[in-house]
């Protein structure tokens, strides 16, 4: 089957939002450019066989270790500034998720690093990473009202 077509194609991304009850948010150091050494959410490229809720559990599973349903997924936005990956046009479908207390991650396929960091110190992130963060969290947003 081909895929081309006379029109720029952007790249297509899904982002992960882990949330445990001690409201704290799961991070990946990245092992790889750009921002390497940088932490941000767990996630990658989708393939061209999967949908986009596949490729979120997909990477999760890959850079974490966690093994999440796609019906725990809930969409926090899509996310499409120009400009916001320096690799090209670059469209992301972030989703967040709750994880009970304790669970465990471990680094995985470019992740250097995982580590759960409180909402309230994170590190600087990479990409929009902060941003998406930022939109998960907040009580309005209609997504997750994080416990108190």
């Amino acid at each position: 089957m081909s895929y081309t077509y006379p029109y720029p194609r952007p790249m297509l991304t899904a982002d992960c939002v882990v949330f445990n009850p001690c409201r704290e948010v799961l991070l990946v150091r990245r092992g790889n450019e750009p921002f390497r050494g940088c932490w941000a959410l767990p996630g990658g490229f989708m393939e061209m066989d999967e949908t986009i809720e596949h490729c979120a559990v997909r990477e999760l599973q890959e850079e974490t270790g966690l093994d999440v349903a796609e019906s725990e997924l809930r969409l926090v936005g899509v996310y499409s500034t120009p400009g916001r990956d320096p690799r090209g046009r670059t469209v992301t479908a972030a989703y967040a998720l709750h994880v009970p207390a304790g669970t465990h991650a471990a680094a995985g396929d470019d992740a250097a690093e995982v580590r759960w960091w409180s909402l309230a110190d994170l590190p600087p992130l990479a990409f929009d990473h902060a941003q998406i963060i930022a939109d998960a969290s907040a009580p309005a947003s209609g997504n997750f009202i994080l416990p108190t």
